[in-house]
Parts: C-alpha cells; structure tokens; sequence
C-alpha cells in the first residue's frame, strides 16, 4: 500500500472514526479487498493514483474482508473488489468489479470536492481563547445566552477565568454540575485548579513559607507554589519533602503530586518524570 496520507487501512476498531465520522469532512471511498483477489491489485493501484492526484479531496478507505469479515457483511459485500462512497455518514454511491481508469475517474469526480463543515459557535470561541480571551470570553457568555446549561461553554469560559486569579467564584459555579459527558475531564482539572487556589498565596505567605526546613514545612512551601500556579517549583518542593520524609512521601506528598499531575496532564511526559523521580525516592 502507498504512502499517502490520504490512503489508509481500516479495520472494525477505527471505522466509526476514519470512515462515518471522517465523512463529514471529505468524501471517503472504501475499497473491499483481499490478497488472494487478482482484480483487486489491479483496482487497488488506480485508486490510490486517485487518491494522491486529489491531493485529500477524498480519502481512500481500504478494508481487507479476510480480516474484517463484519465490515464486508456490514456493506453485504457479495463480491470483490468493491467499492462504496461514503459521504456525511451515508453510502452515495457504489461498483463492484474492476472499472477502467476513466470510468474510474468519472465515479470519483461524482462525488464532487470536499466541503469543510461550517465553523460551529464552539470553534470560533475555542479559536479565540489562544489570541483574543476576551472575545473568546464574550463568545462563550453568548453561547451560554441561548444556552445557560451548555457544558462546553460553561467549560471554556471558566477555564478563561482561571487563566486570571480572582474569578474564581465565577468559574466555580460554571463547572458545577459538568460530571458527565465529553467535557467532565476538562471540568475535573478546572476544578483541581481551583481546589490548589484555595490556599493563602500572596507574596507574604509564599515568603514565609520559603523559610520553611522541615518536610512538613516543605508541604506547606509546595501548596503555596501550585496555588500560584508555578507547579514545577511545587513538584521539585514535593520531591525536597519526600526525601526528608518518606512516609509524608507516601501519603501528602504523593497525595499533592497527583493533584498537580491532574492540572499538568496525567499522561504528561512532565508527570510521568516526576512519577518516577518519587518512586525512586520511596522505593
């Protein structure tokens, strides 16, 4: 099989996503093959040429049925090769057999460029959060005007608040009630930013607890650190007091570590670092 980006190996575990979903985006042809079928090798190198000429007009799908005979009963596949277009999620137009090259072509020009979906008001908000926060902000309150109970907006603007301290309160009440559904876990880490907020951090308190010795003082300095947000400082503190203290280690420490490690991003390669700095300390 070519190298192309725009050709790809489809099996029962990644059709819902390349093919259905994929569809929305680009029309996508799915070529029914196996190795043993003669018709399909002599298929298989037009539409790939096809499918680097349209350079992603669509994308070529391409299913073995001796590995994936559910797909191929899916799509009552009766002969090979077979090909099905696939467009917003529906079949919109099919052959079976080897085609020539210019009947070939024809069936692809059928189906007609790709349409990029319109931009939803989501995008938009999501796309100014990185270069206009208050406008991304304004666009999130709007969305919540049509819609007060919109998780993703309640979700975006909260974490806006959050990137400012002070509207707190604000975005606590945003993220209460989003436990469920695509953006919880987003919810979950805008909530443990908030919890880790919720100790004293001005300059004062971070001042006297830098003059801190002791493990347990060392606590105190790393969740005066992650209140402010600088979390490598807090997790390099953490480290200090596990090596003063490895049953604090155990229990605070690595209690307080895991809080961070749900802000920063658990699979992180920053978390995973630490994770194994603290396990080296304590066992």
């Amino acid at each position: 099989m070519t190298d192309s980006p725009w050709v790809v190996e489809v099996s029962m575990e990644t059709f819902q996503e390349v093919v259905v979903d994929g569809s929305k985006q680009r029309p996508v042809v799915i070529d029914f093959w196996a190795e043993w079928c003669g018709p399909c090798r002599r298929l298989a190198p037009l539409l790939e040429k096809l499918a680097a000429e349209k350079a992603g007009e669509f994308l070529l799908a391409k299913v073995n049925t001796d590995e994936n005979p559910d797909l191929a009963q899916a799509f009552r596949v009766e002969g090979i090769p077979a090909v099905f277009a696939i467009r917003d999620g529906k079949i919109v137009n099919h052959f079976t057999g080897l085609l020539p090259e210019q009947e070939l072509r024809q069936f692809i020009g059928s189906l007609g460029p790709a349409t990029p979906a319109e931009p939803t008001p989501l995008d938009h908000a999501t796309e100014l959060e990185g270069r206009d926060p208050k406008a991304a902000a304004e666009a999130y309150r709007a969305m919540l005007a049509s819609a007060p109970n919109d998780p993703a907006a309640r979700v975006g603007l909260a974490r806006i608040l959050l990137a400012t301290p002070g509207n707190e309160a604000e975005a606590a009440q945003l993220l209460a009630g989003v436990e469920f559904g695509d953006f919880a876990e987003e919810a979950k880490r805008l909530n443990t930013i908030f919890e880790l907020r919720a100790v004293p951090h001005s300059d004062t308190d971070l001042t006297a607890a830098k003059r801190a010795t002791t493990a347990e003082g060392k606590l105190t300095l790393a969740k005066v650190l992650a209140a402010r947000g600088d979390y490598t400082s807090a997790l390099d503190t953490l480290l200090a007091a596990a090596e003063d203290d490895r049953q604090l280690g155990r229990t605070m420490v690595r209690e307080m570590m895991l809080k961070i490690f749900d802000v920063i991003g658990v699979q992180s390669e920053q978390a995973s670092d630490y994770r194994r700095r603290l396990q080296g300390l304590l066992y």
